[in-house]
Formats: structure tokens, sequence, C-alpha cells
């Protein structure tokens, strides 16, 4: 199960990061964006690092405080949720 919810994790960032840059070029482009909601939302459900590491690898993102304070809040509460599991089985 463990090794299941890490390769779970490792695609999410994955995929998240790369949406990411997709969104940034996108910007750059002047295309039709993806939404913040969907940026957010990738983060929530397993991508928080690979959107931590998009905003910061990218430059995309880093004056929008629901993304500079939000993704490291997402990750926090997440680390939190993992050691409270990992301590209830222990």
């Amino acid at each position: 199960m463990k090794e299941f919810i890490l390769g779970y994790i490792l695609l999410i960032s994955l995929v998240t990061f790369v949406v990411y840059g997709i969104d940034k070029a996108k910007a750059r482009h002047h295309q039709r964006r993806i939404s913040e909601a969907t940026l957010l939302s990738l983060a929530a459900v397993g991508g928080s690092v690979g959107a931590f590491l998009g905003i910061w690898g990218w430059r995309h993102k880093t004056r929008h405080k629901s993304f500079t304070i939000g993704i490291p809040a997402i990750i926090f509460a997440q680390v939190a949720i993992a050691l409270w599991v990992m301590a209830d089985k222990y």
C-alpha cells in the first residue's frame, strides 16, 4: 500500500508540475489559461510538491497569495495528515 501511495504522489506531482508549466507557456503566448481552481485542486489531491516546484521552477503565480501561501499550507496539512495516519498505526 505504501508503494501505491508513494507512486500516486510522485505521478500526481509530476502531472501538476507539467500543468503549471503548460499554464505558464499559455500565459506567455496570451492563450486561454488553465483555471486557478484547477491548479489549486491538483495540489489538493496530492500534487502539492509538484505545484510548489512549478511555482518556483517556472516562476509562475508568484504574485498570487493563494498560491505562495496556499500551496505551502496544503503541503503542511498533507504532511500533518500523513503523520497522524502513520502515528495511529503504530
